[in-house]
């Protein structure tokens, strides 16, 4: 018998989380709710759960205090976080992001795409766990360790930036990466960069990939996610 995943919501508004229980039990996972920040730290360090769902606005320590705190612990800093925020908070999302959370949802919510979501985040925890080589992706392979984009036999120059950028998002897929984290893909050697303007590179991926091409999603106001469809890690 599989053993129940184990997960850790820390939210003190008592209907969104009975709503999330209730979700939990008809999925299939472990939900253990604590509603402030200290005790919710103090349940994560005890447990080490599979998975934490951190609102943002909670009494005695914020979420993002919290999500610093797991993200800085040596033993806690490999478990994936959801951030649930307010409409309002994008400026807490994308700080949540930059500390390591995982993804984010944003309130009001349907309890099964949060769930979605959590399903993602696990397996995508697992597939990066592999000794990667090859990316692929609708009709496009990404050779890593060669540093070549094709398209069936076709190869697709890009510079050193674009394949950092796109590697990254394809490895993460289904995760919001804000710009910050999507800079630190960029070589500093790249003759293509000049002002560090993100979006430039974003749009000159997407102009190479063909206008049919359509993964690479704007999250507005915080940055970009690969979208979930047929991608494979190999």
């Amino acid at each position: 018998m599989t053993q129940k995943k184990r997960v850790i919501l820390v939210e003190d508004e008592e209907d969104i989380a009975a709503l999330i229980k209730l979700q939990a039990e008809i999925t299939g996972y472990k939900l253990h709710v604590e509603v402030d920040g200290i005790n919710g730290y103090r349940a994560i360090e005890r447990e080490k759960p599979d998975l934490v769902i951190l609102d943002i606005m909670l009494p005695g320590e914020n979420g993002l205090d919290v999500c610093r705190k797991i993200k800085s612990h040596p033993d806690l800093k490999n478990i994936p976080i959801i951030i649930l925020s307010a409409k309002g908070e994008e400026l807490d999302v994308v700080l949540g992001l930059e500390l390591g959370a995982d993804d984010y949802i944003s309130k009001p919510f349907s309890p099964k795409v949060l769930f979605s979501r959590i399903k993602a985040v696990l397996r995508r925890g697992k597939e990066n766990e592999k000794n990667i080589k090859t990316l692929k992706f609708g009709e496009f392979i990404l050779e890593v360790d060669r540093y070549i984009l094709r398209k069936q036999d076709k190869v697709i120059p890009l510079t050193l930036s674009e394949f950092g950028i796109l590697r990254r998002l394809v490895t993460n897929v289904g995760k919001v990466l804000t710009r910050n984290q999507l800079l630190d893909d960029i070589n500093n050697d790249d003759a293509f960069i000049v002002d560090r303007n993100i979006d430039v590179h974003i749009a000159s991926l997407r102009k190479k990939l063909g206008a049919s091409f359509n993964s690479i999603e704007t999250v507005r106001g915080v940055g970009y996610r690969f979208k979930e469809e047929q991608a494979a890690l190999v």
